[in-house]
């Protein structure tokens, strides 16, 4: 009788920095997604937020981690890592757009906050388009 297990994809040197980079996403989203959790009051006062509008991005942040992490580790990673970077891209530009339309109230920490998020992701998107090119 044969058992068949399920292998974690094997890092190759073409798909390293694409897997690398959504595992940096991955990770530091969870990790910012947590804390964010146990803070959201405190962030929402300090940025003008609501804090039911903390703990939805802060979960959705959560989420968005644990799910990325585990596209990581597929065989195949370059249909992923074309989504991934392209929904940072779209995250900067809402980031963005946020701020400019002046949706809420937002202080002067809530507006630096959300642009930071918008460099993140767009540090990011960057990171996982330079694993991408690496792939061809």
């Amino acid at each position: 009788m044969t058992a068949t297990t399920s292998h974690p994809a094997t890092t190759t040197a073409k798909d390293s920095l694409l897997r690398f980079a959504l595992r940096l996403d991955a990770i530091a989203s969870g990790v910012i997604g947590v804390a964010g959790l146990a803070l959201a009051p405190r962030i929402a006062e300090w940025s003008g937020t609501t804090a039911a509008f903390e703990y939805s991005l802060s979960a959705f942040f959560v989420v968005y981690g644990v799910a990325v992490f585990a596209l990581s580790r597929m065989r195949t990673v370059r249909t992923w890592g074309v989504l991934i970077a392209i929904g940072n891209v779209v995250f900067t530009v809402a980031a963005v757009a946020l701020v400019l339309a002046d949706v809420m109230p937002l202080t002067t920490t809530g507006v630096v906050l959300t642009l930071a998020s918008g460099v993140f992701t767009l540090a990011m998107a960057d990171l996982q388009y330079l694993g991408l090119r690496r792939l061809r």
